[in-house]
Parts: structure tokens; sequence; C-alpha cells
């Protein structure tokens, strides 16, 4: 049914549980897996232009947070390989998460979407946003969202 999923994973605990139920639909379907990774471009704070970071600073951060993706995204990969599903590895460059994710499911021509949630309500989800809720309310795809 499935041949190409999409698991968008932060390396959380939450998003692991996303990670291994995509390896696993794969498994089960004979799909190709996509790991998708979303690193933001620059480095922020709470109190937006209150805190000034140097461009050695920004550029140190930036490429510990891709290389953290990086090695985030190799044992999924591994993970995928012990499964006998082939995977396939992506790290994104934005703010925008939800878009990052919607962008790729075209880009790779994924069918199915999987990614965990939190399940914040109320207050933080308005304060915190969820990418989840805008990858559910924009995809023409099926998304599979794990709590």
């Amino acid at each position: 049914m499935f041949k190409r999923i999409l698991v968008a994973t932060d390396g959380s605990a939450l998003s692991q549980k996303a990670v291994a139920a995509a390896i696993a639909l794969a498994a089960d379907h004979d799909a190709d897996l996509v790991a998708l990774n979303v690193v933001p471009r620059y480095p922020r704070s709470y109190f937006e232009g209150s805190v000034r970071f140097s461009a050695e600073e920004i550029g140190r951060v930036e490429k510990q947070w891709a290389d953290n993706a990086q090695a985030m995204l190799e044992k999924v990969s591994a993970l995928a390989g012990k499964s006998g599903v082939r995977a396939r590895t992506i790290t994104v460059n934005s703010d925008l998460v939800g878009e990052s994710i919607l962008t790729a499911t075209r880009k790779h021509k994924n069918d199915l979407i999987v990614m965990a949630s939190h399940g914040r309500k109320g207050i933080k989800r308005i304060l915190l946003g969820s990418e989840t809720q805008h990858v559910l309310a924009h995809s023409t795809l099926p998304v599979l969202v794990l709590r």
C-alpha cells in the first residue's frame, strides 16, 4: 500500500517512537523510508533581539546542530537497515518545520507522513505552536501521529 514513508524526527524520545513505527510500517509494506530532521537556521532566544550572537558563535551553534542532526539520522538509517528497510536521510535548514515537512513529502514523492505530537493543549499550544497540527491541516497525504 505505501511505497515511500517520510518520518520527521527531532531526536526526542517521543519522535523515536515515530521512527520505530515508521520503520515497522516500511518493513511491512516493503517501502522506502525517508527520515527528515529540520534544523533551525540560526540561534534564537525567547527574548528575540535582546541577546546578540557573534558570527563565530552562530557558526559554532549551527555546526553543532548540523552535526547532531547527522548523528541522529545515521542512527535512524542504521535501525532501518537492521530491519531490512531502505532509508534515505535528509536534513533541512529552516525555521518553518511544518512547511519543510510538507515540501519534503512533495519533493521525495512520499505517500505517508509519520510524526510525533506532544499533545499540547491550551496556552502551551498557542505559545509553543504545533508543527504536527500544521502538517495535519495542510497535508494532502495521510499522516500517522504518535503520542
